[in-house]
């Protein structure tokens, strides 16, 4: 049975030959002799294709010297890896049959490595008969060297993201045409789910629809509770296109006036706390600063320990990537960088509340991918 992603759209093969380069420069300045990039989205970034990963092997052999890169993959996989213009990219395809040892086949492509780095998403069995076929070689993340060519996004990464998120605004436009009293979050969530779909994206990757006291957690999912008039309900919706790139976003509603009579108060609150963050982003500035400007502002209103994750992560292939902007991250933001500003407060056992937008970093300052009104949005009032 396959268990492979959808076949990405094919890219510009100067594209990804350039960033093959790119990571083969990375692994040499780090002094790691090779990549090791199993199914997932390193390899999208730097093949145009995810593949898929389980137990037999795929993975991509990157030397970060003279050597030939090449994809090894089971034989009863290669057509799913048909579209890849390895020639073009100088990348070999090796393939290999059950009772065959890829391992061994990569360890000799290899010789005698000092350090190798594995793709942070690698299966532990693959990294443990790496461990095995390739003897005294160190083995590390890849990550740490493929993240800083990811977290700087080139002007076609930066339009589908554009893109992404002007198909997910497009969902949010409509959530009045389903978020109303008596039905069950789960309902909501499937309407809303089939709409990412219908408005752009490959797939609805998640669909949180916290009502209520549901709200104050912030990565509830859905369930059977039923909304009722007066819910405070937080969305929080995304999914990638075709191409991979994806979607984020979050916009708190209330079915009817809100109940409770804080909701107005604190709510304004954070609409100032995600201004004051997404004002900050700027290129030079630390992700922590952006991070300490939401904080900030939450923390003098008196609902700090209600603020319980961090501003924001980088987006593109993956969801959750670099840069995370949390407190203690010193990196500083440099133009190409994207993100999520999404500060929020939650108050259990009553309501919570999240504003969410995705921004790049611009040569001149910061700009935003999403445009809902950040106000409350209060249906059927």
């Amino acid at each position: 049975m396959s268990r492979r992603s959808p076949q990405s759209p094919p890219l510009d093969p100067t594209i990804l030959r350039a960033r093959l380069d790119r990571a083969r420069q990375a692994a040499d300045a780090a002094e790691t002799d090779a990549l090791l990039i199993a199914p997932g989205s390193d390899l999208r970034y730097l093949l145009g294709e995810a593949g898929g990963s389980f137990e037999r092997l795929t993975a991509l052999v990157l030397p970060a010297g003279d050597g030939v890169p090449a994809l090894v993959v089971p034989k009863l996989e290669a057509p799913g890896y048909a579209h890849v213009p390895a020639e073009d990219l100088g990348v070999e395809v090796v393939t290999w049959v059950d009772g065959e040892d890829p391992y061994r086949m990569i360890a000799d492509r290899l010789g005698k490595p000092g350090r190798v780095a594995v793709s942070d998403n690698t299966l532990a069995l693959h990294v443990l008969a790496f461990r095995d076929a390739l003897g005294d070689a160190e083995q590390t993340l890849a990550g740490p060297v493929v993240r800083e060519l990811r977290m700087r996004k080139d002007a076609a990464e930066i339009d589908a993201l554009r893109r992404a998120g002007a198909a997910i605004d497009r969902v949010h436009a409509r959530v009045g045409e389903w978020l109303r009293p008596g039905r069950t979050e789960a309902e909501v969530g499937a309407d809303i789910a089939a709409a990412i779909v219908e408005e752009g994206h490959a797939l609805a990757d998640f669909v949180i629809v916290g009502s209520g006291p549901n709200g104050a957690s912030p990565h509830h999912d859905v369930s059977d509770r039923v909304i009722e008039r007066g819910d405070v309900v937080v969305v929080d919706i995304g999914g990638p296109l075709p191409e991979g790139y994806n979607s984020d976003s979050t916009r708190t509603y209330a079915v009817g006036e809100p109940r409770d009579a804080d909701v107005a108060e604190t709510y304004a609150v954070l609409q100032r706390a995600q201004r004051a963050a997404v004002e900050a982003v700027r290129p030079g500035v630390t992700a922590q600063d952006v991070d300490a400007a939401a904080r900030s502002v939450i923390t003098d209103a008196g609902y700090g320990e209600f603020f319980i994750h961090r501003t924001g992560h980088g987006i593109g292939l993956d969801v959750h990537e670099e840069p995370y902007i949390v407190g203690g991250n010193t990196l500083p933001l440099e133009p190409g960088m994207a993100f999520s500003v999404e500060p929020g407060i939650y108050q259990p056992g009553r309501w919570g509340a999240r504003i969410e937008d995705i921004v790049v970093v611009t040569e001149g300052g910061v700009e935003s991918l999403n445009n809902q009104p950040h106000e409350l949005v209060v249906l059927g009032a």
